[in-house]
């Protein structure tokens, strides 16, 4: 399933979102600008959606409360995400989630309206009679409910499965040093090496022999990735072999491989799991630039060979990654902070003139991006 429009109401710094989405969608915009908010939208959804620990209440109060989420910028109350999606086999799916405080007494998140339309067909539409029966009902979603969302239960799962992974080496190598309670979902890579361990072991081997292909060509002296459970511990590894004079003596485990190499290990792991949708933020850290500039083709090429096609959304503000002459500038959103909030907008006719005449996204559109008085930063230093 894949989704292809967003409109959004008082989300974080956004009053207002209408943009479509592409089956891979490169978000940019200058730090703060919104990006990492508007990926959070999806999140929003999946945490809502879980089977375990989920519930909405819960996903408002995971982001600090209602007032952490409703934009700055308005004196309207609620809260608005409507997402239209299609299936595989073609459904057309509408979902539609309303919410704001009570207003009064415990101040509770009530739902102010949940529709759910496929192929047209009005499937749900709150608040209902049995909600106007008991007010409590609308602390809750159906989508969050097994008994409540068999007409679109496709929905439910669909949401739930989205996968946000931003790897950061650092927590994976010294997770155990570090000690804590790995976060929920493991946004960060902290238990990456335990995801690699729950898949299936044909899964596994598959996917690991692809990125040993790519790292053999992105890795000075590498020869050999392999996967391995610590006999004593139990604990998950991978292992690398670098070329050197005496056999066996090139061998090194995750805490000695560079920042780079895990940053790929990650990225490209996620590409190759499941089908489900994909949360990108920036893929270009710790990479060299010849090696980002590669990360739409590689992508491109997992999506051709896989069965499912998988929609992946990317934030990014990286020159190397945008230069790809493969991304289509209609997969291109730029998010502009202005002073009633940010705005996302699609590349327009100009620029799309501009592409088509064989400019890169970075030279077209990468420079509407940058803060407007760049030049003037170590002015500040004076």
């Amino acid at each position: 399933m894949n989704i292809k429009h967003v409109k959004l109401k008082n989300w974080r710094n956004f009053q207002t979102v209408d943009v479509p989405l592409a089956d891979t969608t490169y978000i940019l915009g200058a730090n703060a600008s919104g990006k990492s908010n508007f990926l959070d939208v999806f999140r929003f959804l999946r945490d809502i959606s879980k089977r375990e620990g989920g519930g909405l209440q819960k996903a408002i109060l995971d982001r600090g409360g209602i007032s952490k989420l409703r934009c700055l910028h308005t004196r309207q109350p609620q809260i608005s995400i409507e997402v239209d999606l299609v299936s595989p086999t073609g459904t057309q799916w509408s979902y539609a989630l309303e919410f704001k405080s009570e207003g009064k007494g415990a101040q509770r998140i009530l739902v102010s309206k949940e529709d759910v339309y496929k192929d047209g067909r009005l499937v749900l539409a709150r608040p209902n009679a049995d909600d106007a029966r008991d007010p409590t009902r609308r602390t809750q979603t159906h989508l969050e409910q097994i008994q409540a969302n068999e007409e679109f239960r496709d929905l439910a799962e669909f949401f739930s499965e989205t996968t946000y992974l931003h790897l950061v080496p650092q927590l994976l190598k010294y997770g155990q040093q570090i000690g804590g309670q790995v976060l929920e979902d493991d946004p960060f890579g902290q238990g990456f090496l335990e995801r690699i361990a729950r898949a299936q072991s044909r899964s596994r081997d598959s996917r690991l022999s692809k990125i040993q292909k790519v790292l053999h060509i992105a890795v000075p002296q590498f020869e050999e990735l392999e996967f391995e459970q610590d006999r004593i511990t139990g604990r998950p590894h991978l292992k690398a072999r670098f070329k050197h004079f005496r056999p066996n003596a090139g061998w090194q485990r995750e805490e000695q491989f560079s920042d780079g190499t895990l940053r790929l290990l990650g990225l490209l792991w996620s590409l190759l799991d499941s089908p489900s949708l994909l949360l990108m933020e920036e893929p270009e850290l710790s990479l060299n630039a010849s090696i980002v500039a590669e990360i739409p083709t590689m992508m491109s090429k997992i999506q051709r060979q896989s069965k499912r096609r998988r929609q992946v959304l990317i934030s990014t503000h990286s020159e190397a990654l945008l230069s790809n002459p493969g991304i289509d500038a209609s997969g291109v959103l730029l998010v502009e902070p202005g002073e009633n909030g940010s705005t996302i907008r699609e590349v327009n006719v100009e620029e799309e003139n501009a592409i088509r005449d064989g400019f890169s996204i970075a030279e077209v559109v990468l420079p509407i991006a940058r803060p407007s008085a760049v030049s003037q930063l170590s002015l500040g230093l004076e």
